[in-house]
């Protein structure tokens, strides 16, 4: 039985981290100021723990399920089992669908680190859009799984 596990990385959380330096530094100089003392640390732990919370998106054969998770700091993670997906192909998503854990625009969840590739999964419930830049090889794994199930 084949197995998945795909881990894409993103330069965003590099700006994040390079924010989050930037907020805690100003809290060092700014510490005069009454406001901004406990402004800056707050703002500035609060970017930190969403760039260590969206460094990468991991997507991993469970068996039954297929696991995505955000990562290294594990606050956001979805499964989705195998027998929910009715239709899977790769997709695109655009400027508007954004990177992150939303809504789409155009119908259902987007879950999307960084690029516009994605596989879209047509579930039970709804439309997941899964960003990757493994597309092919993710969409050929799914397809694969589902028709094992069958038989």
């Amino acid at each position: 039985m084949p197995t998945y596990h795909h881990t894409q990385r993103a330069p965003l959380c590099l700006l994040l981290y390079g924010l989050a330096i930037t907020f805690l530094v100003l809290t060092c100089v700014l510490r005069q100021e009454p406001v901004l003392a406990w402004v800056f640390p707050v703002t500035g732990l609060i970017v930190l723990v969403l760039a260590a919370a969206f460094h990468h998106l991991t997507v991993v054969d469970g068996g039954d399920h297929l696991s995505i998770s955000f990562g290294p700091l594990p606050l956001f993670h979805r499964t989705v089992r195998y027998d929910d997906v009715e239709q899977v192909e790769v997709g695109k998503t655009t400027l508007l669908d954004g990177w992150g854990i939303h809504m789409s625009i155009r119908d259902g969840w987007v879950w999307n680190l960084w690029g516009c590739d994605c596989v879209v999964l047509r579930l039970r419930n709804g439309t997941l859009r899964v960003g990757t830049d493994d597309a092919e090889n993710l969409r050929s794994f799914i397809v694969e799984r589902k028709s094992e199930e069958q038989r």
